[in-house]
This record gives C-alpha cells, structure tokens and sequence, in this order.
C-alpha cells in the first residue's frame, strides 16, 4: 500500500516537474501572449450579450432605436432566444483572442523598448504607457480588424422567426450572412480586399487614445494603491473599471461612426437617401446634422455597463495569468533588456 501511495505521488510530482520545465521554456512574450489571449476571452464574453445589443443600437436597426438595455435584452430573447445573445460572439472571440493577445504583449514589448532607448526623454512614469497602449493598440487593430467587420455584420441581423431570413423589421432584401466564413467571401466580392477594412480610419483614430489612455489610467492608479493592497483583486478590478469608463467616454463617437461605416452597404438605400458615410470627420458631422448630437452617444450608458466588467476582467486576468505563467517582473525583464 505504501510503496503504491509513494509511486502515485512521485507520478504526480514529476508530471508538476514536466508542465513547470514546459512553462519555463516558453519565452516571456509567448507567455504574455497567452495571457493577453485568455484575458480578452473570458472579458468579450461576460459581456456579449451587452454587446449585442449595443451594436444594435449604435447602427439604429429598426425596431430598437427607442428602447432601453432591458427592453432590448427581452426582445432579442423573444424573436432569437438564448443564442440571439450571442450572436457574432464567435466571431468577436476569434478576432478578441489574436487581438487581446497582441495587444497586451505589444503592449509589453513597446514598454520595454521605449524605457530602453527613450527614458531619459519620457521618463519611466504613466507617460510611457501611454504611447505604449496606443502602439500597441493600432498595432492590433491592423492585425485583426477583418474579423471585428464579420462580428458586427453578423450582429446587426436580428432573424425574425415568423420571417425567416428576413432582418427584423426592416424593409427591402437584406443580405444575410451564415458565418464568418461567408462575410468574409461575401464583402471581398463586394470590394476586394480593401472593403474588409471599411471603418479602419475612425477605428484607428478611436483606439490610439482610448489604448493608451486606458493603459495610462489603469497603471497610474496601481502606483497609487499601498504596497499592501497592490495585489488585491477588488482594487485591481476597480482600477481596470474606471480606467475604462474614462476612456471609452472621449472615443465613444468614433466608435459610432465606425460601427456605422461597418453596416451601411446592408442598409436599405434608394435614390433619395443621402446619408452615406465616407470618413471619420464627415461621418461626424452628418451624423450631427441627419440624427442629431445625441446619436453619437447612442448605447454609451450601456457601454459603461459592459466597459465596467469588461476591462476589469481583462486587466485582472491579464495579471493574474502573468502571475500563473510565471511571467517576471517588468523590472527584471526591462533590467535584462537593459544589460544586453
């Protein structure tokens, strides 16, 4: 019996052995892709239904222009049911795992870098995570930004099931599309490669602030937290929460161009319709003039329902796998940087 229990354990601790030698192999940057990778997953999901819904509300598809969280919630649960919510999140979690994953590790690498060759400049406080988030979120964008077209045509469909086929309440044919796969074939037959990045210009100019504002914000109030509380959860949690309302709220509009950019060749047009957008300043002012101020601000008290969770969790995960991964302190990975 002894001997059995002593070779179950030595099995067991030589298997810890093998997964820690695995791990140590790894180069740091594949571990902060991982981590960033699974950071963006489990966030883009806690909060998908919440995203649905907002992108319905941003591209104003018929029937939820006037109606608030709940009430669309409720809606999409009556016509599409449990999956209703979470429709395009596949694509959204395809296109957020490559996009979290090189954006938190661009992040790293741009950080590093800009201490290495521009500290005496920028100095080493919040300013350096400032250029680095924006870097490293244009940097992502570029490397990902078909798969966030797919998610919002996919999520701009609300099936009616006495009407299959049909977009809920809209009038005229619809192209509908049956995955990620048929978007992609569908818009390159439209315009070839080029139209699989229509709404890039405002989604670039959006993401460079709010990147590195939001990695600015969220790493100067950590460096204001008590050593004692530095590895709280809560206060890391709340850290990620504020840096993301403050962020979200000063890119918002060109979040609402973009999405509506995204959708306007599936919007019903005839010969009077005049409202086409074209680029990010032109698309701010015609939606000024045609819809009013207030549009550009459409579904943003629902985004701060979902920016609160969302970039609480990613920031959170992100640091927490780090730790998981045994991924070293940034001063030690910028002091061996330093000394090559």
């Amino acid at each position: 019996m002894g001997s059995s229990q002593e070779s179950t354990f030595s099995s067991a601790s030589a298997a810890a052995q093998v997964n820690a030698s695995a791990l140590d192999l790894l180069p740091v940057y594949a571990k902060e892709l991982i981590a960033g990778g699974a950071a963006g997953a489990f966030a883009k999901t806690a909060v998908a239904p919440l995203e649905r819904v907002k992108i319905l509300l941003q591209t104003r598809t018929e029937g939820f222009q006037s109606l608030g969280i709940l009430q669309s919630l409720r809606k999409l649960w009556q016509y599409e049911g449990v999956r209703g919510f979470y429709k395009g999140n596949g694509a959204s979690v395809l296109r957020i795992v490559p996009y979290a994953a090189l954006h938190y590790m661009t992040y790293e690498q741009y950080r590093c870098w800009i201490l290495n060759n521009f500290a005496p400049s920028v100095g080493t406080g919040p300013v350096v995570d400032l250029f680095a988030g924006s870097a490293a979120g244009g940097t992502a964008v570029l490397c990902t930004y078909p798969l966030d077209l797919a998610r919002t045509k996919l999520a701009y469909q609300v099936s009616n099931v006495g009407q299959s086929g049909n977009a809920l309440g809209n009038s005229g044919q619809q192209q509908t599309y049956n995955g990620i796969k048929d978007v992609f074939k569908t818009v390159y037959k439209e315009g070839g490669a080029r139209s699989l990045y229509r709404g890039v210009g405002p989604t670039l100019i959006g993401i460079l602030p709010y990147a590195g504002l939001k990695f600015y914000i969220y790493e100067d109030l950590k460096s204001r937290v008590p050593e004692d509380y530095k590895k709280s959860v809560i206060l890391k949690l709340s850290c990620g929460a504020l840096a993301g309302l403050f962020g979200q709220t000063l890119t918002y509009p060109l979040d609402v161009v973009r999405r509506q950019m995204q959708v306007q060749s599936k919007q019903p047009q005839n010969s009077s319709d005049g409202f086409r957008v074209k680029g990010t300043y032109q698309g701010l002012l015609l939606i000024i003039r045609c819809q009013g101020w207030r549009q550009l601000f459409a579904g943003l008290s629902l985004n701060y329902v979902k920016v609160v969770p969302s970039v609480a969790i990613g920031f959170t995960t992100y640091d927490m796998m780090k730790a998981l991964l045994g991924v070293p302190p940034r001063e030690r990975v910028h002091a061996s940087g330093a000394s090559k």
